[in-house]
């Protein structure tokens, strides 16, 4: 099939209708009608002969064909915008979108970006933060620093470095701990890894206690409520020298129990741009000076 036949409204429609799962969704985005919508899609399936969604009563779902086609046109679409944004206020610049982990971000990299900039002044760094759950076709984003196993459906994952836990607190709660099993009868602030305090007692020799106390989706809010002394938290110390250095919190043991890595991870179908390569150089290589 000839793509010039193709109408480019129609395809617009459809891939916003599919990337939301909602004609009215997709309407709001493209500023048009939710009945332009509708009608825009019902056009390009009659021209491509076949059915992209399944209209439920509830919603819509993508048929196997409309799985196909949705991800090449995301793709497409977003680098369209990107490669014109760059000639944005006459200058061009190369546009990375990164996603990462907000403990990441804090912890490691912003403190080192000044160098990326320096180094690289063409390239127009834009970061979202998240609490490790990212899309990276649906956010549009070149990587996704992650935390976890590396095995994540469709991405390529490149190790950058390890980050076991150990337990840190506010200095007047470590003064009153003696031993590991002294932790038991402490409040011990919890992520949504539920066994990471029983991996840890055990490493360390100790009878895991039952848990009890706040649970928390960011390592970046656990650290801060140990902190204020609201109980101990057990998180990658890596990622908060700072906050060590200034006496905020201390590590009341060096015990430390592997939990996961951090990933730098793009789709796979995701061609990779000189902006993208100079990145990943550049974050590895900081990476293994950190390793050593």
């Amino acid at each position: 099939m000839d793509v010039s036949q193709l109408p480019l409204n129609a395809l617009r429609a459809f891939e916003a209708s599919a990337r939301l799962c909602s004609f009215t969704r997709a309407g709001l985005e493209l500023r048009v009608t939710q009945t332009a919508i509708s009608h825009q899609v019902k056009a390009l399936e009659e021209t491509l002969g076949v059915r992209l969604f399944k209209r439920l009563p509830r919603g819509l779902a993508l048929t196997d064909e409309g799985h196909a086609l949705q991800p090449v046109l995301t793709d497409a679409f977003r680098r369209m915008s990107a490669t014109l944004s760059q000639f944005e206020e006459g200058n061009f610049q190369e546009i990375l979108t990164v996603g990462v982990v907000g403990t990441f971000a804090i912890g490691w990299l912003l403190p080192r970006l000044k160098v990326f900039r320096d180094r690289y002044p063409s390239i127009d760094l834009r970061l979202k933060t998240n609490n490790n759950r990212a899309d990276i076709l649906a956010d549009g984003l070149d990587f996704s620093i992650r935390f976890g196993d590396g095995a994540w459906h469709g991405t390529e994952a490149v190790h950058l470095m390890e980050a076991p836990l150990s337990p840190v607190c506010a200095p007047q709660l470590a003064a009153r701990l003696k031993h590991p099993a002294d932790l038991a009868n402490e409040v011990l602030l919890r992520s949504y890894r539920r066994d990471e305090w029983a991996l840890w007692f055990q490493a360390a020799g100790a009878e895991p206690p039952s848990l009890r106390g706040w649970m928390f989706d960011s390592s970046l809010a656990l650290v801060e409520a140990a902190a204020r002394g609201v109980g101990a938290a057990l998180v990658p110390v890596s990622m908060f020298a700072r906050e060590i250095e200034e006496g905020r919190i201390v590590r009341s043991f060096k015990t430390a129990v592997p939990a996961g890595s951090y990933w730098l991870t793009r789709l796979k179908s995701r061609e990779e741009t000189a902006s993208m390569k100079a990145f990943r150089e550049w974050l590895l290589a900081g990476s293994m000076e950190i390793a050593l």
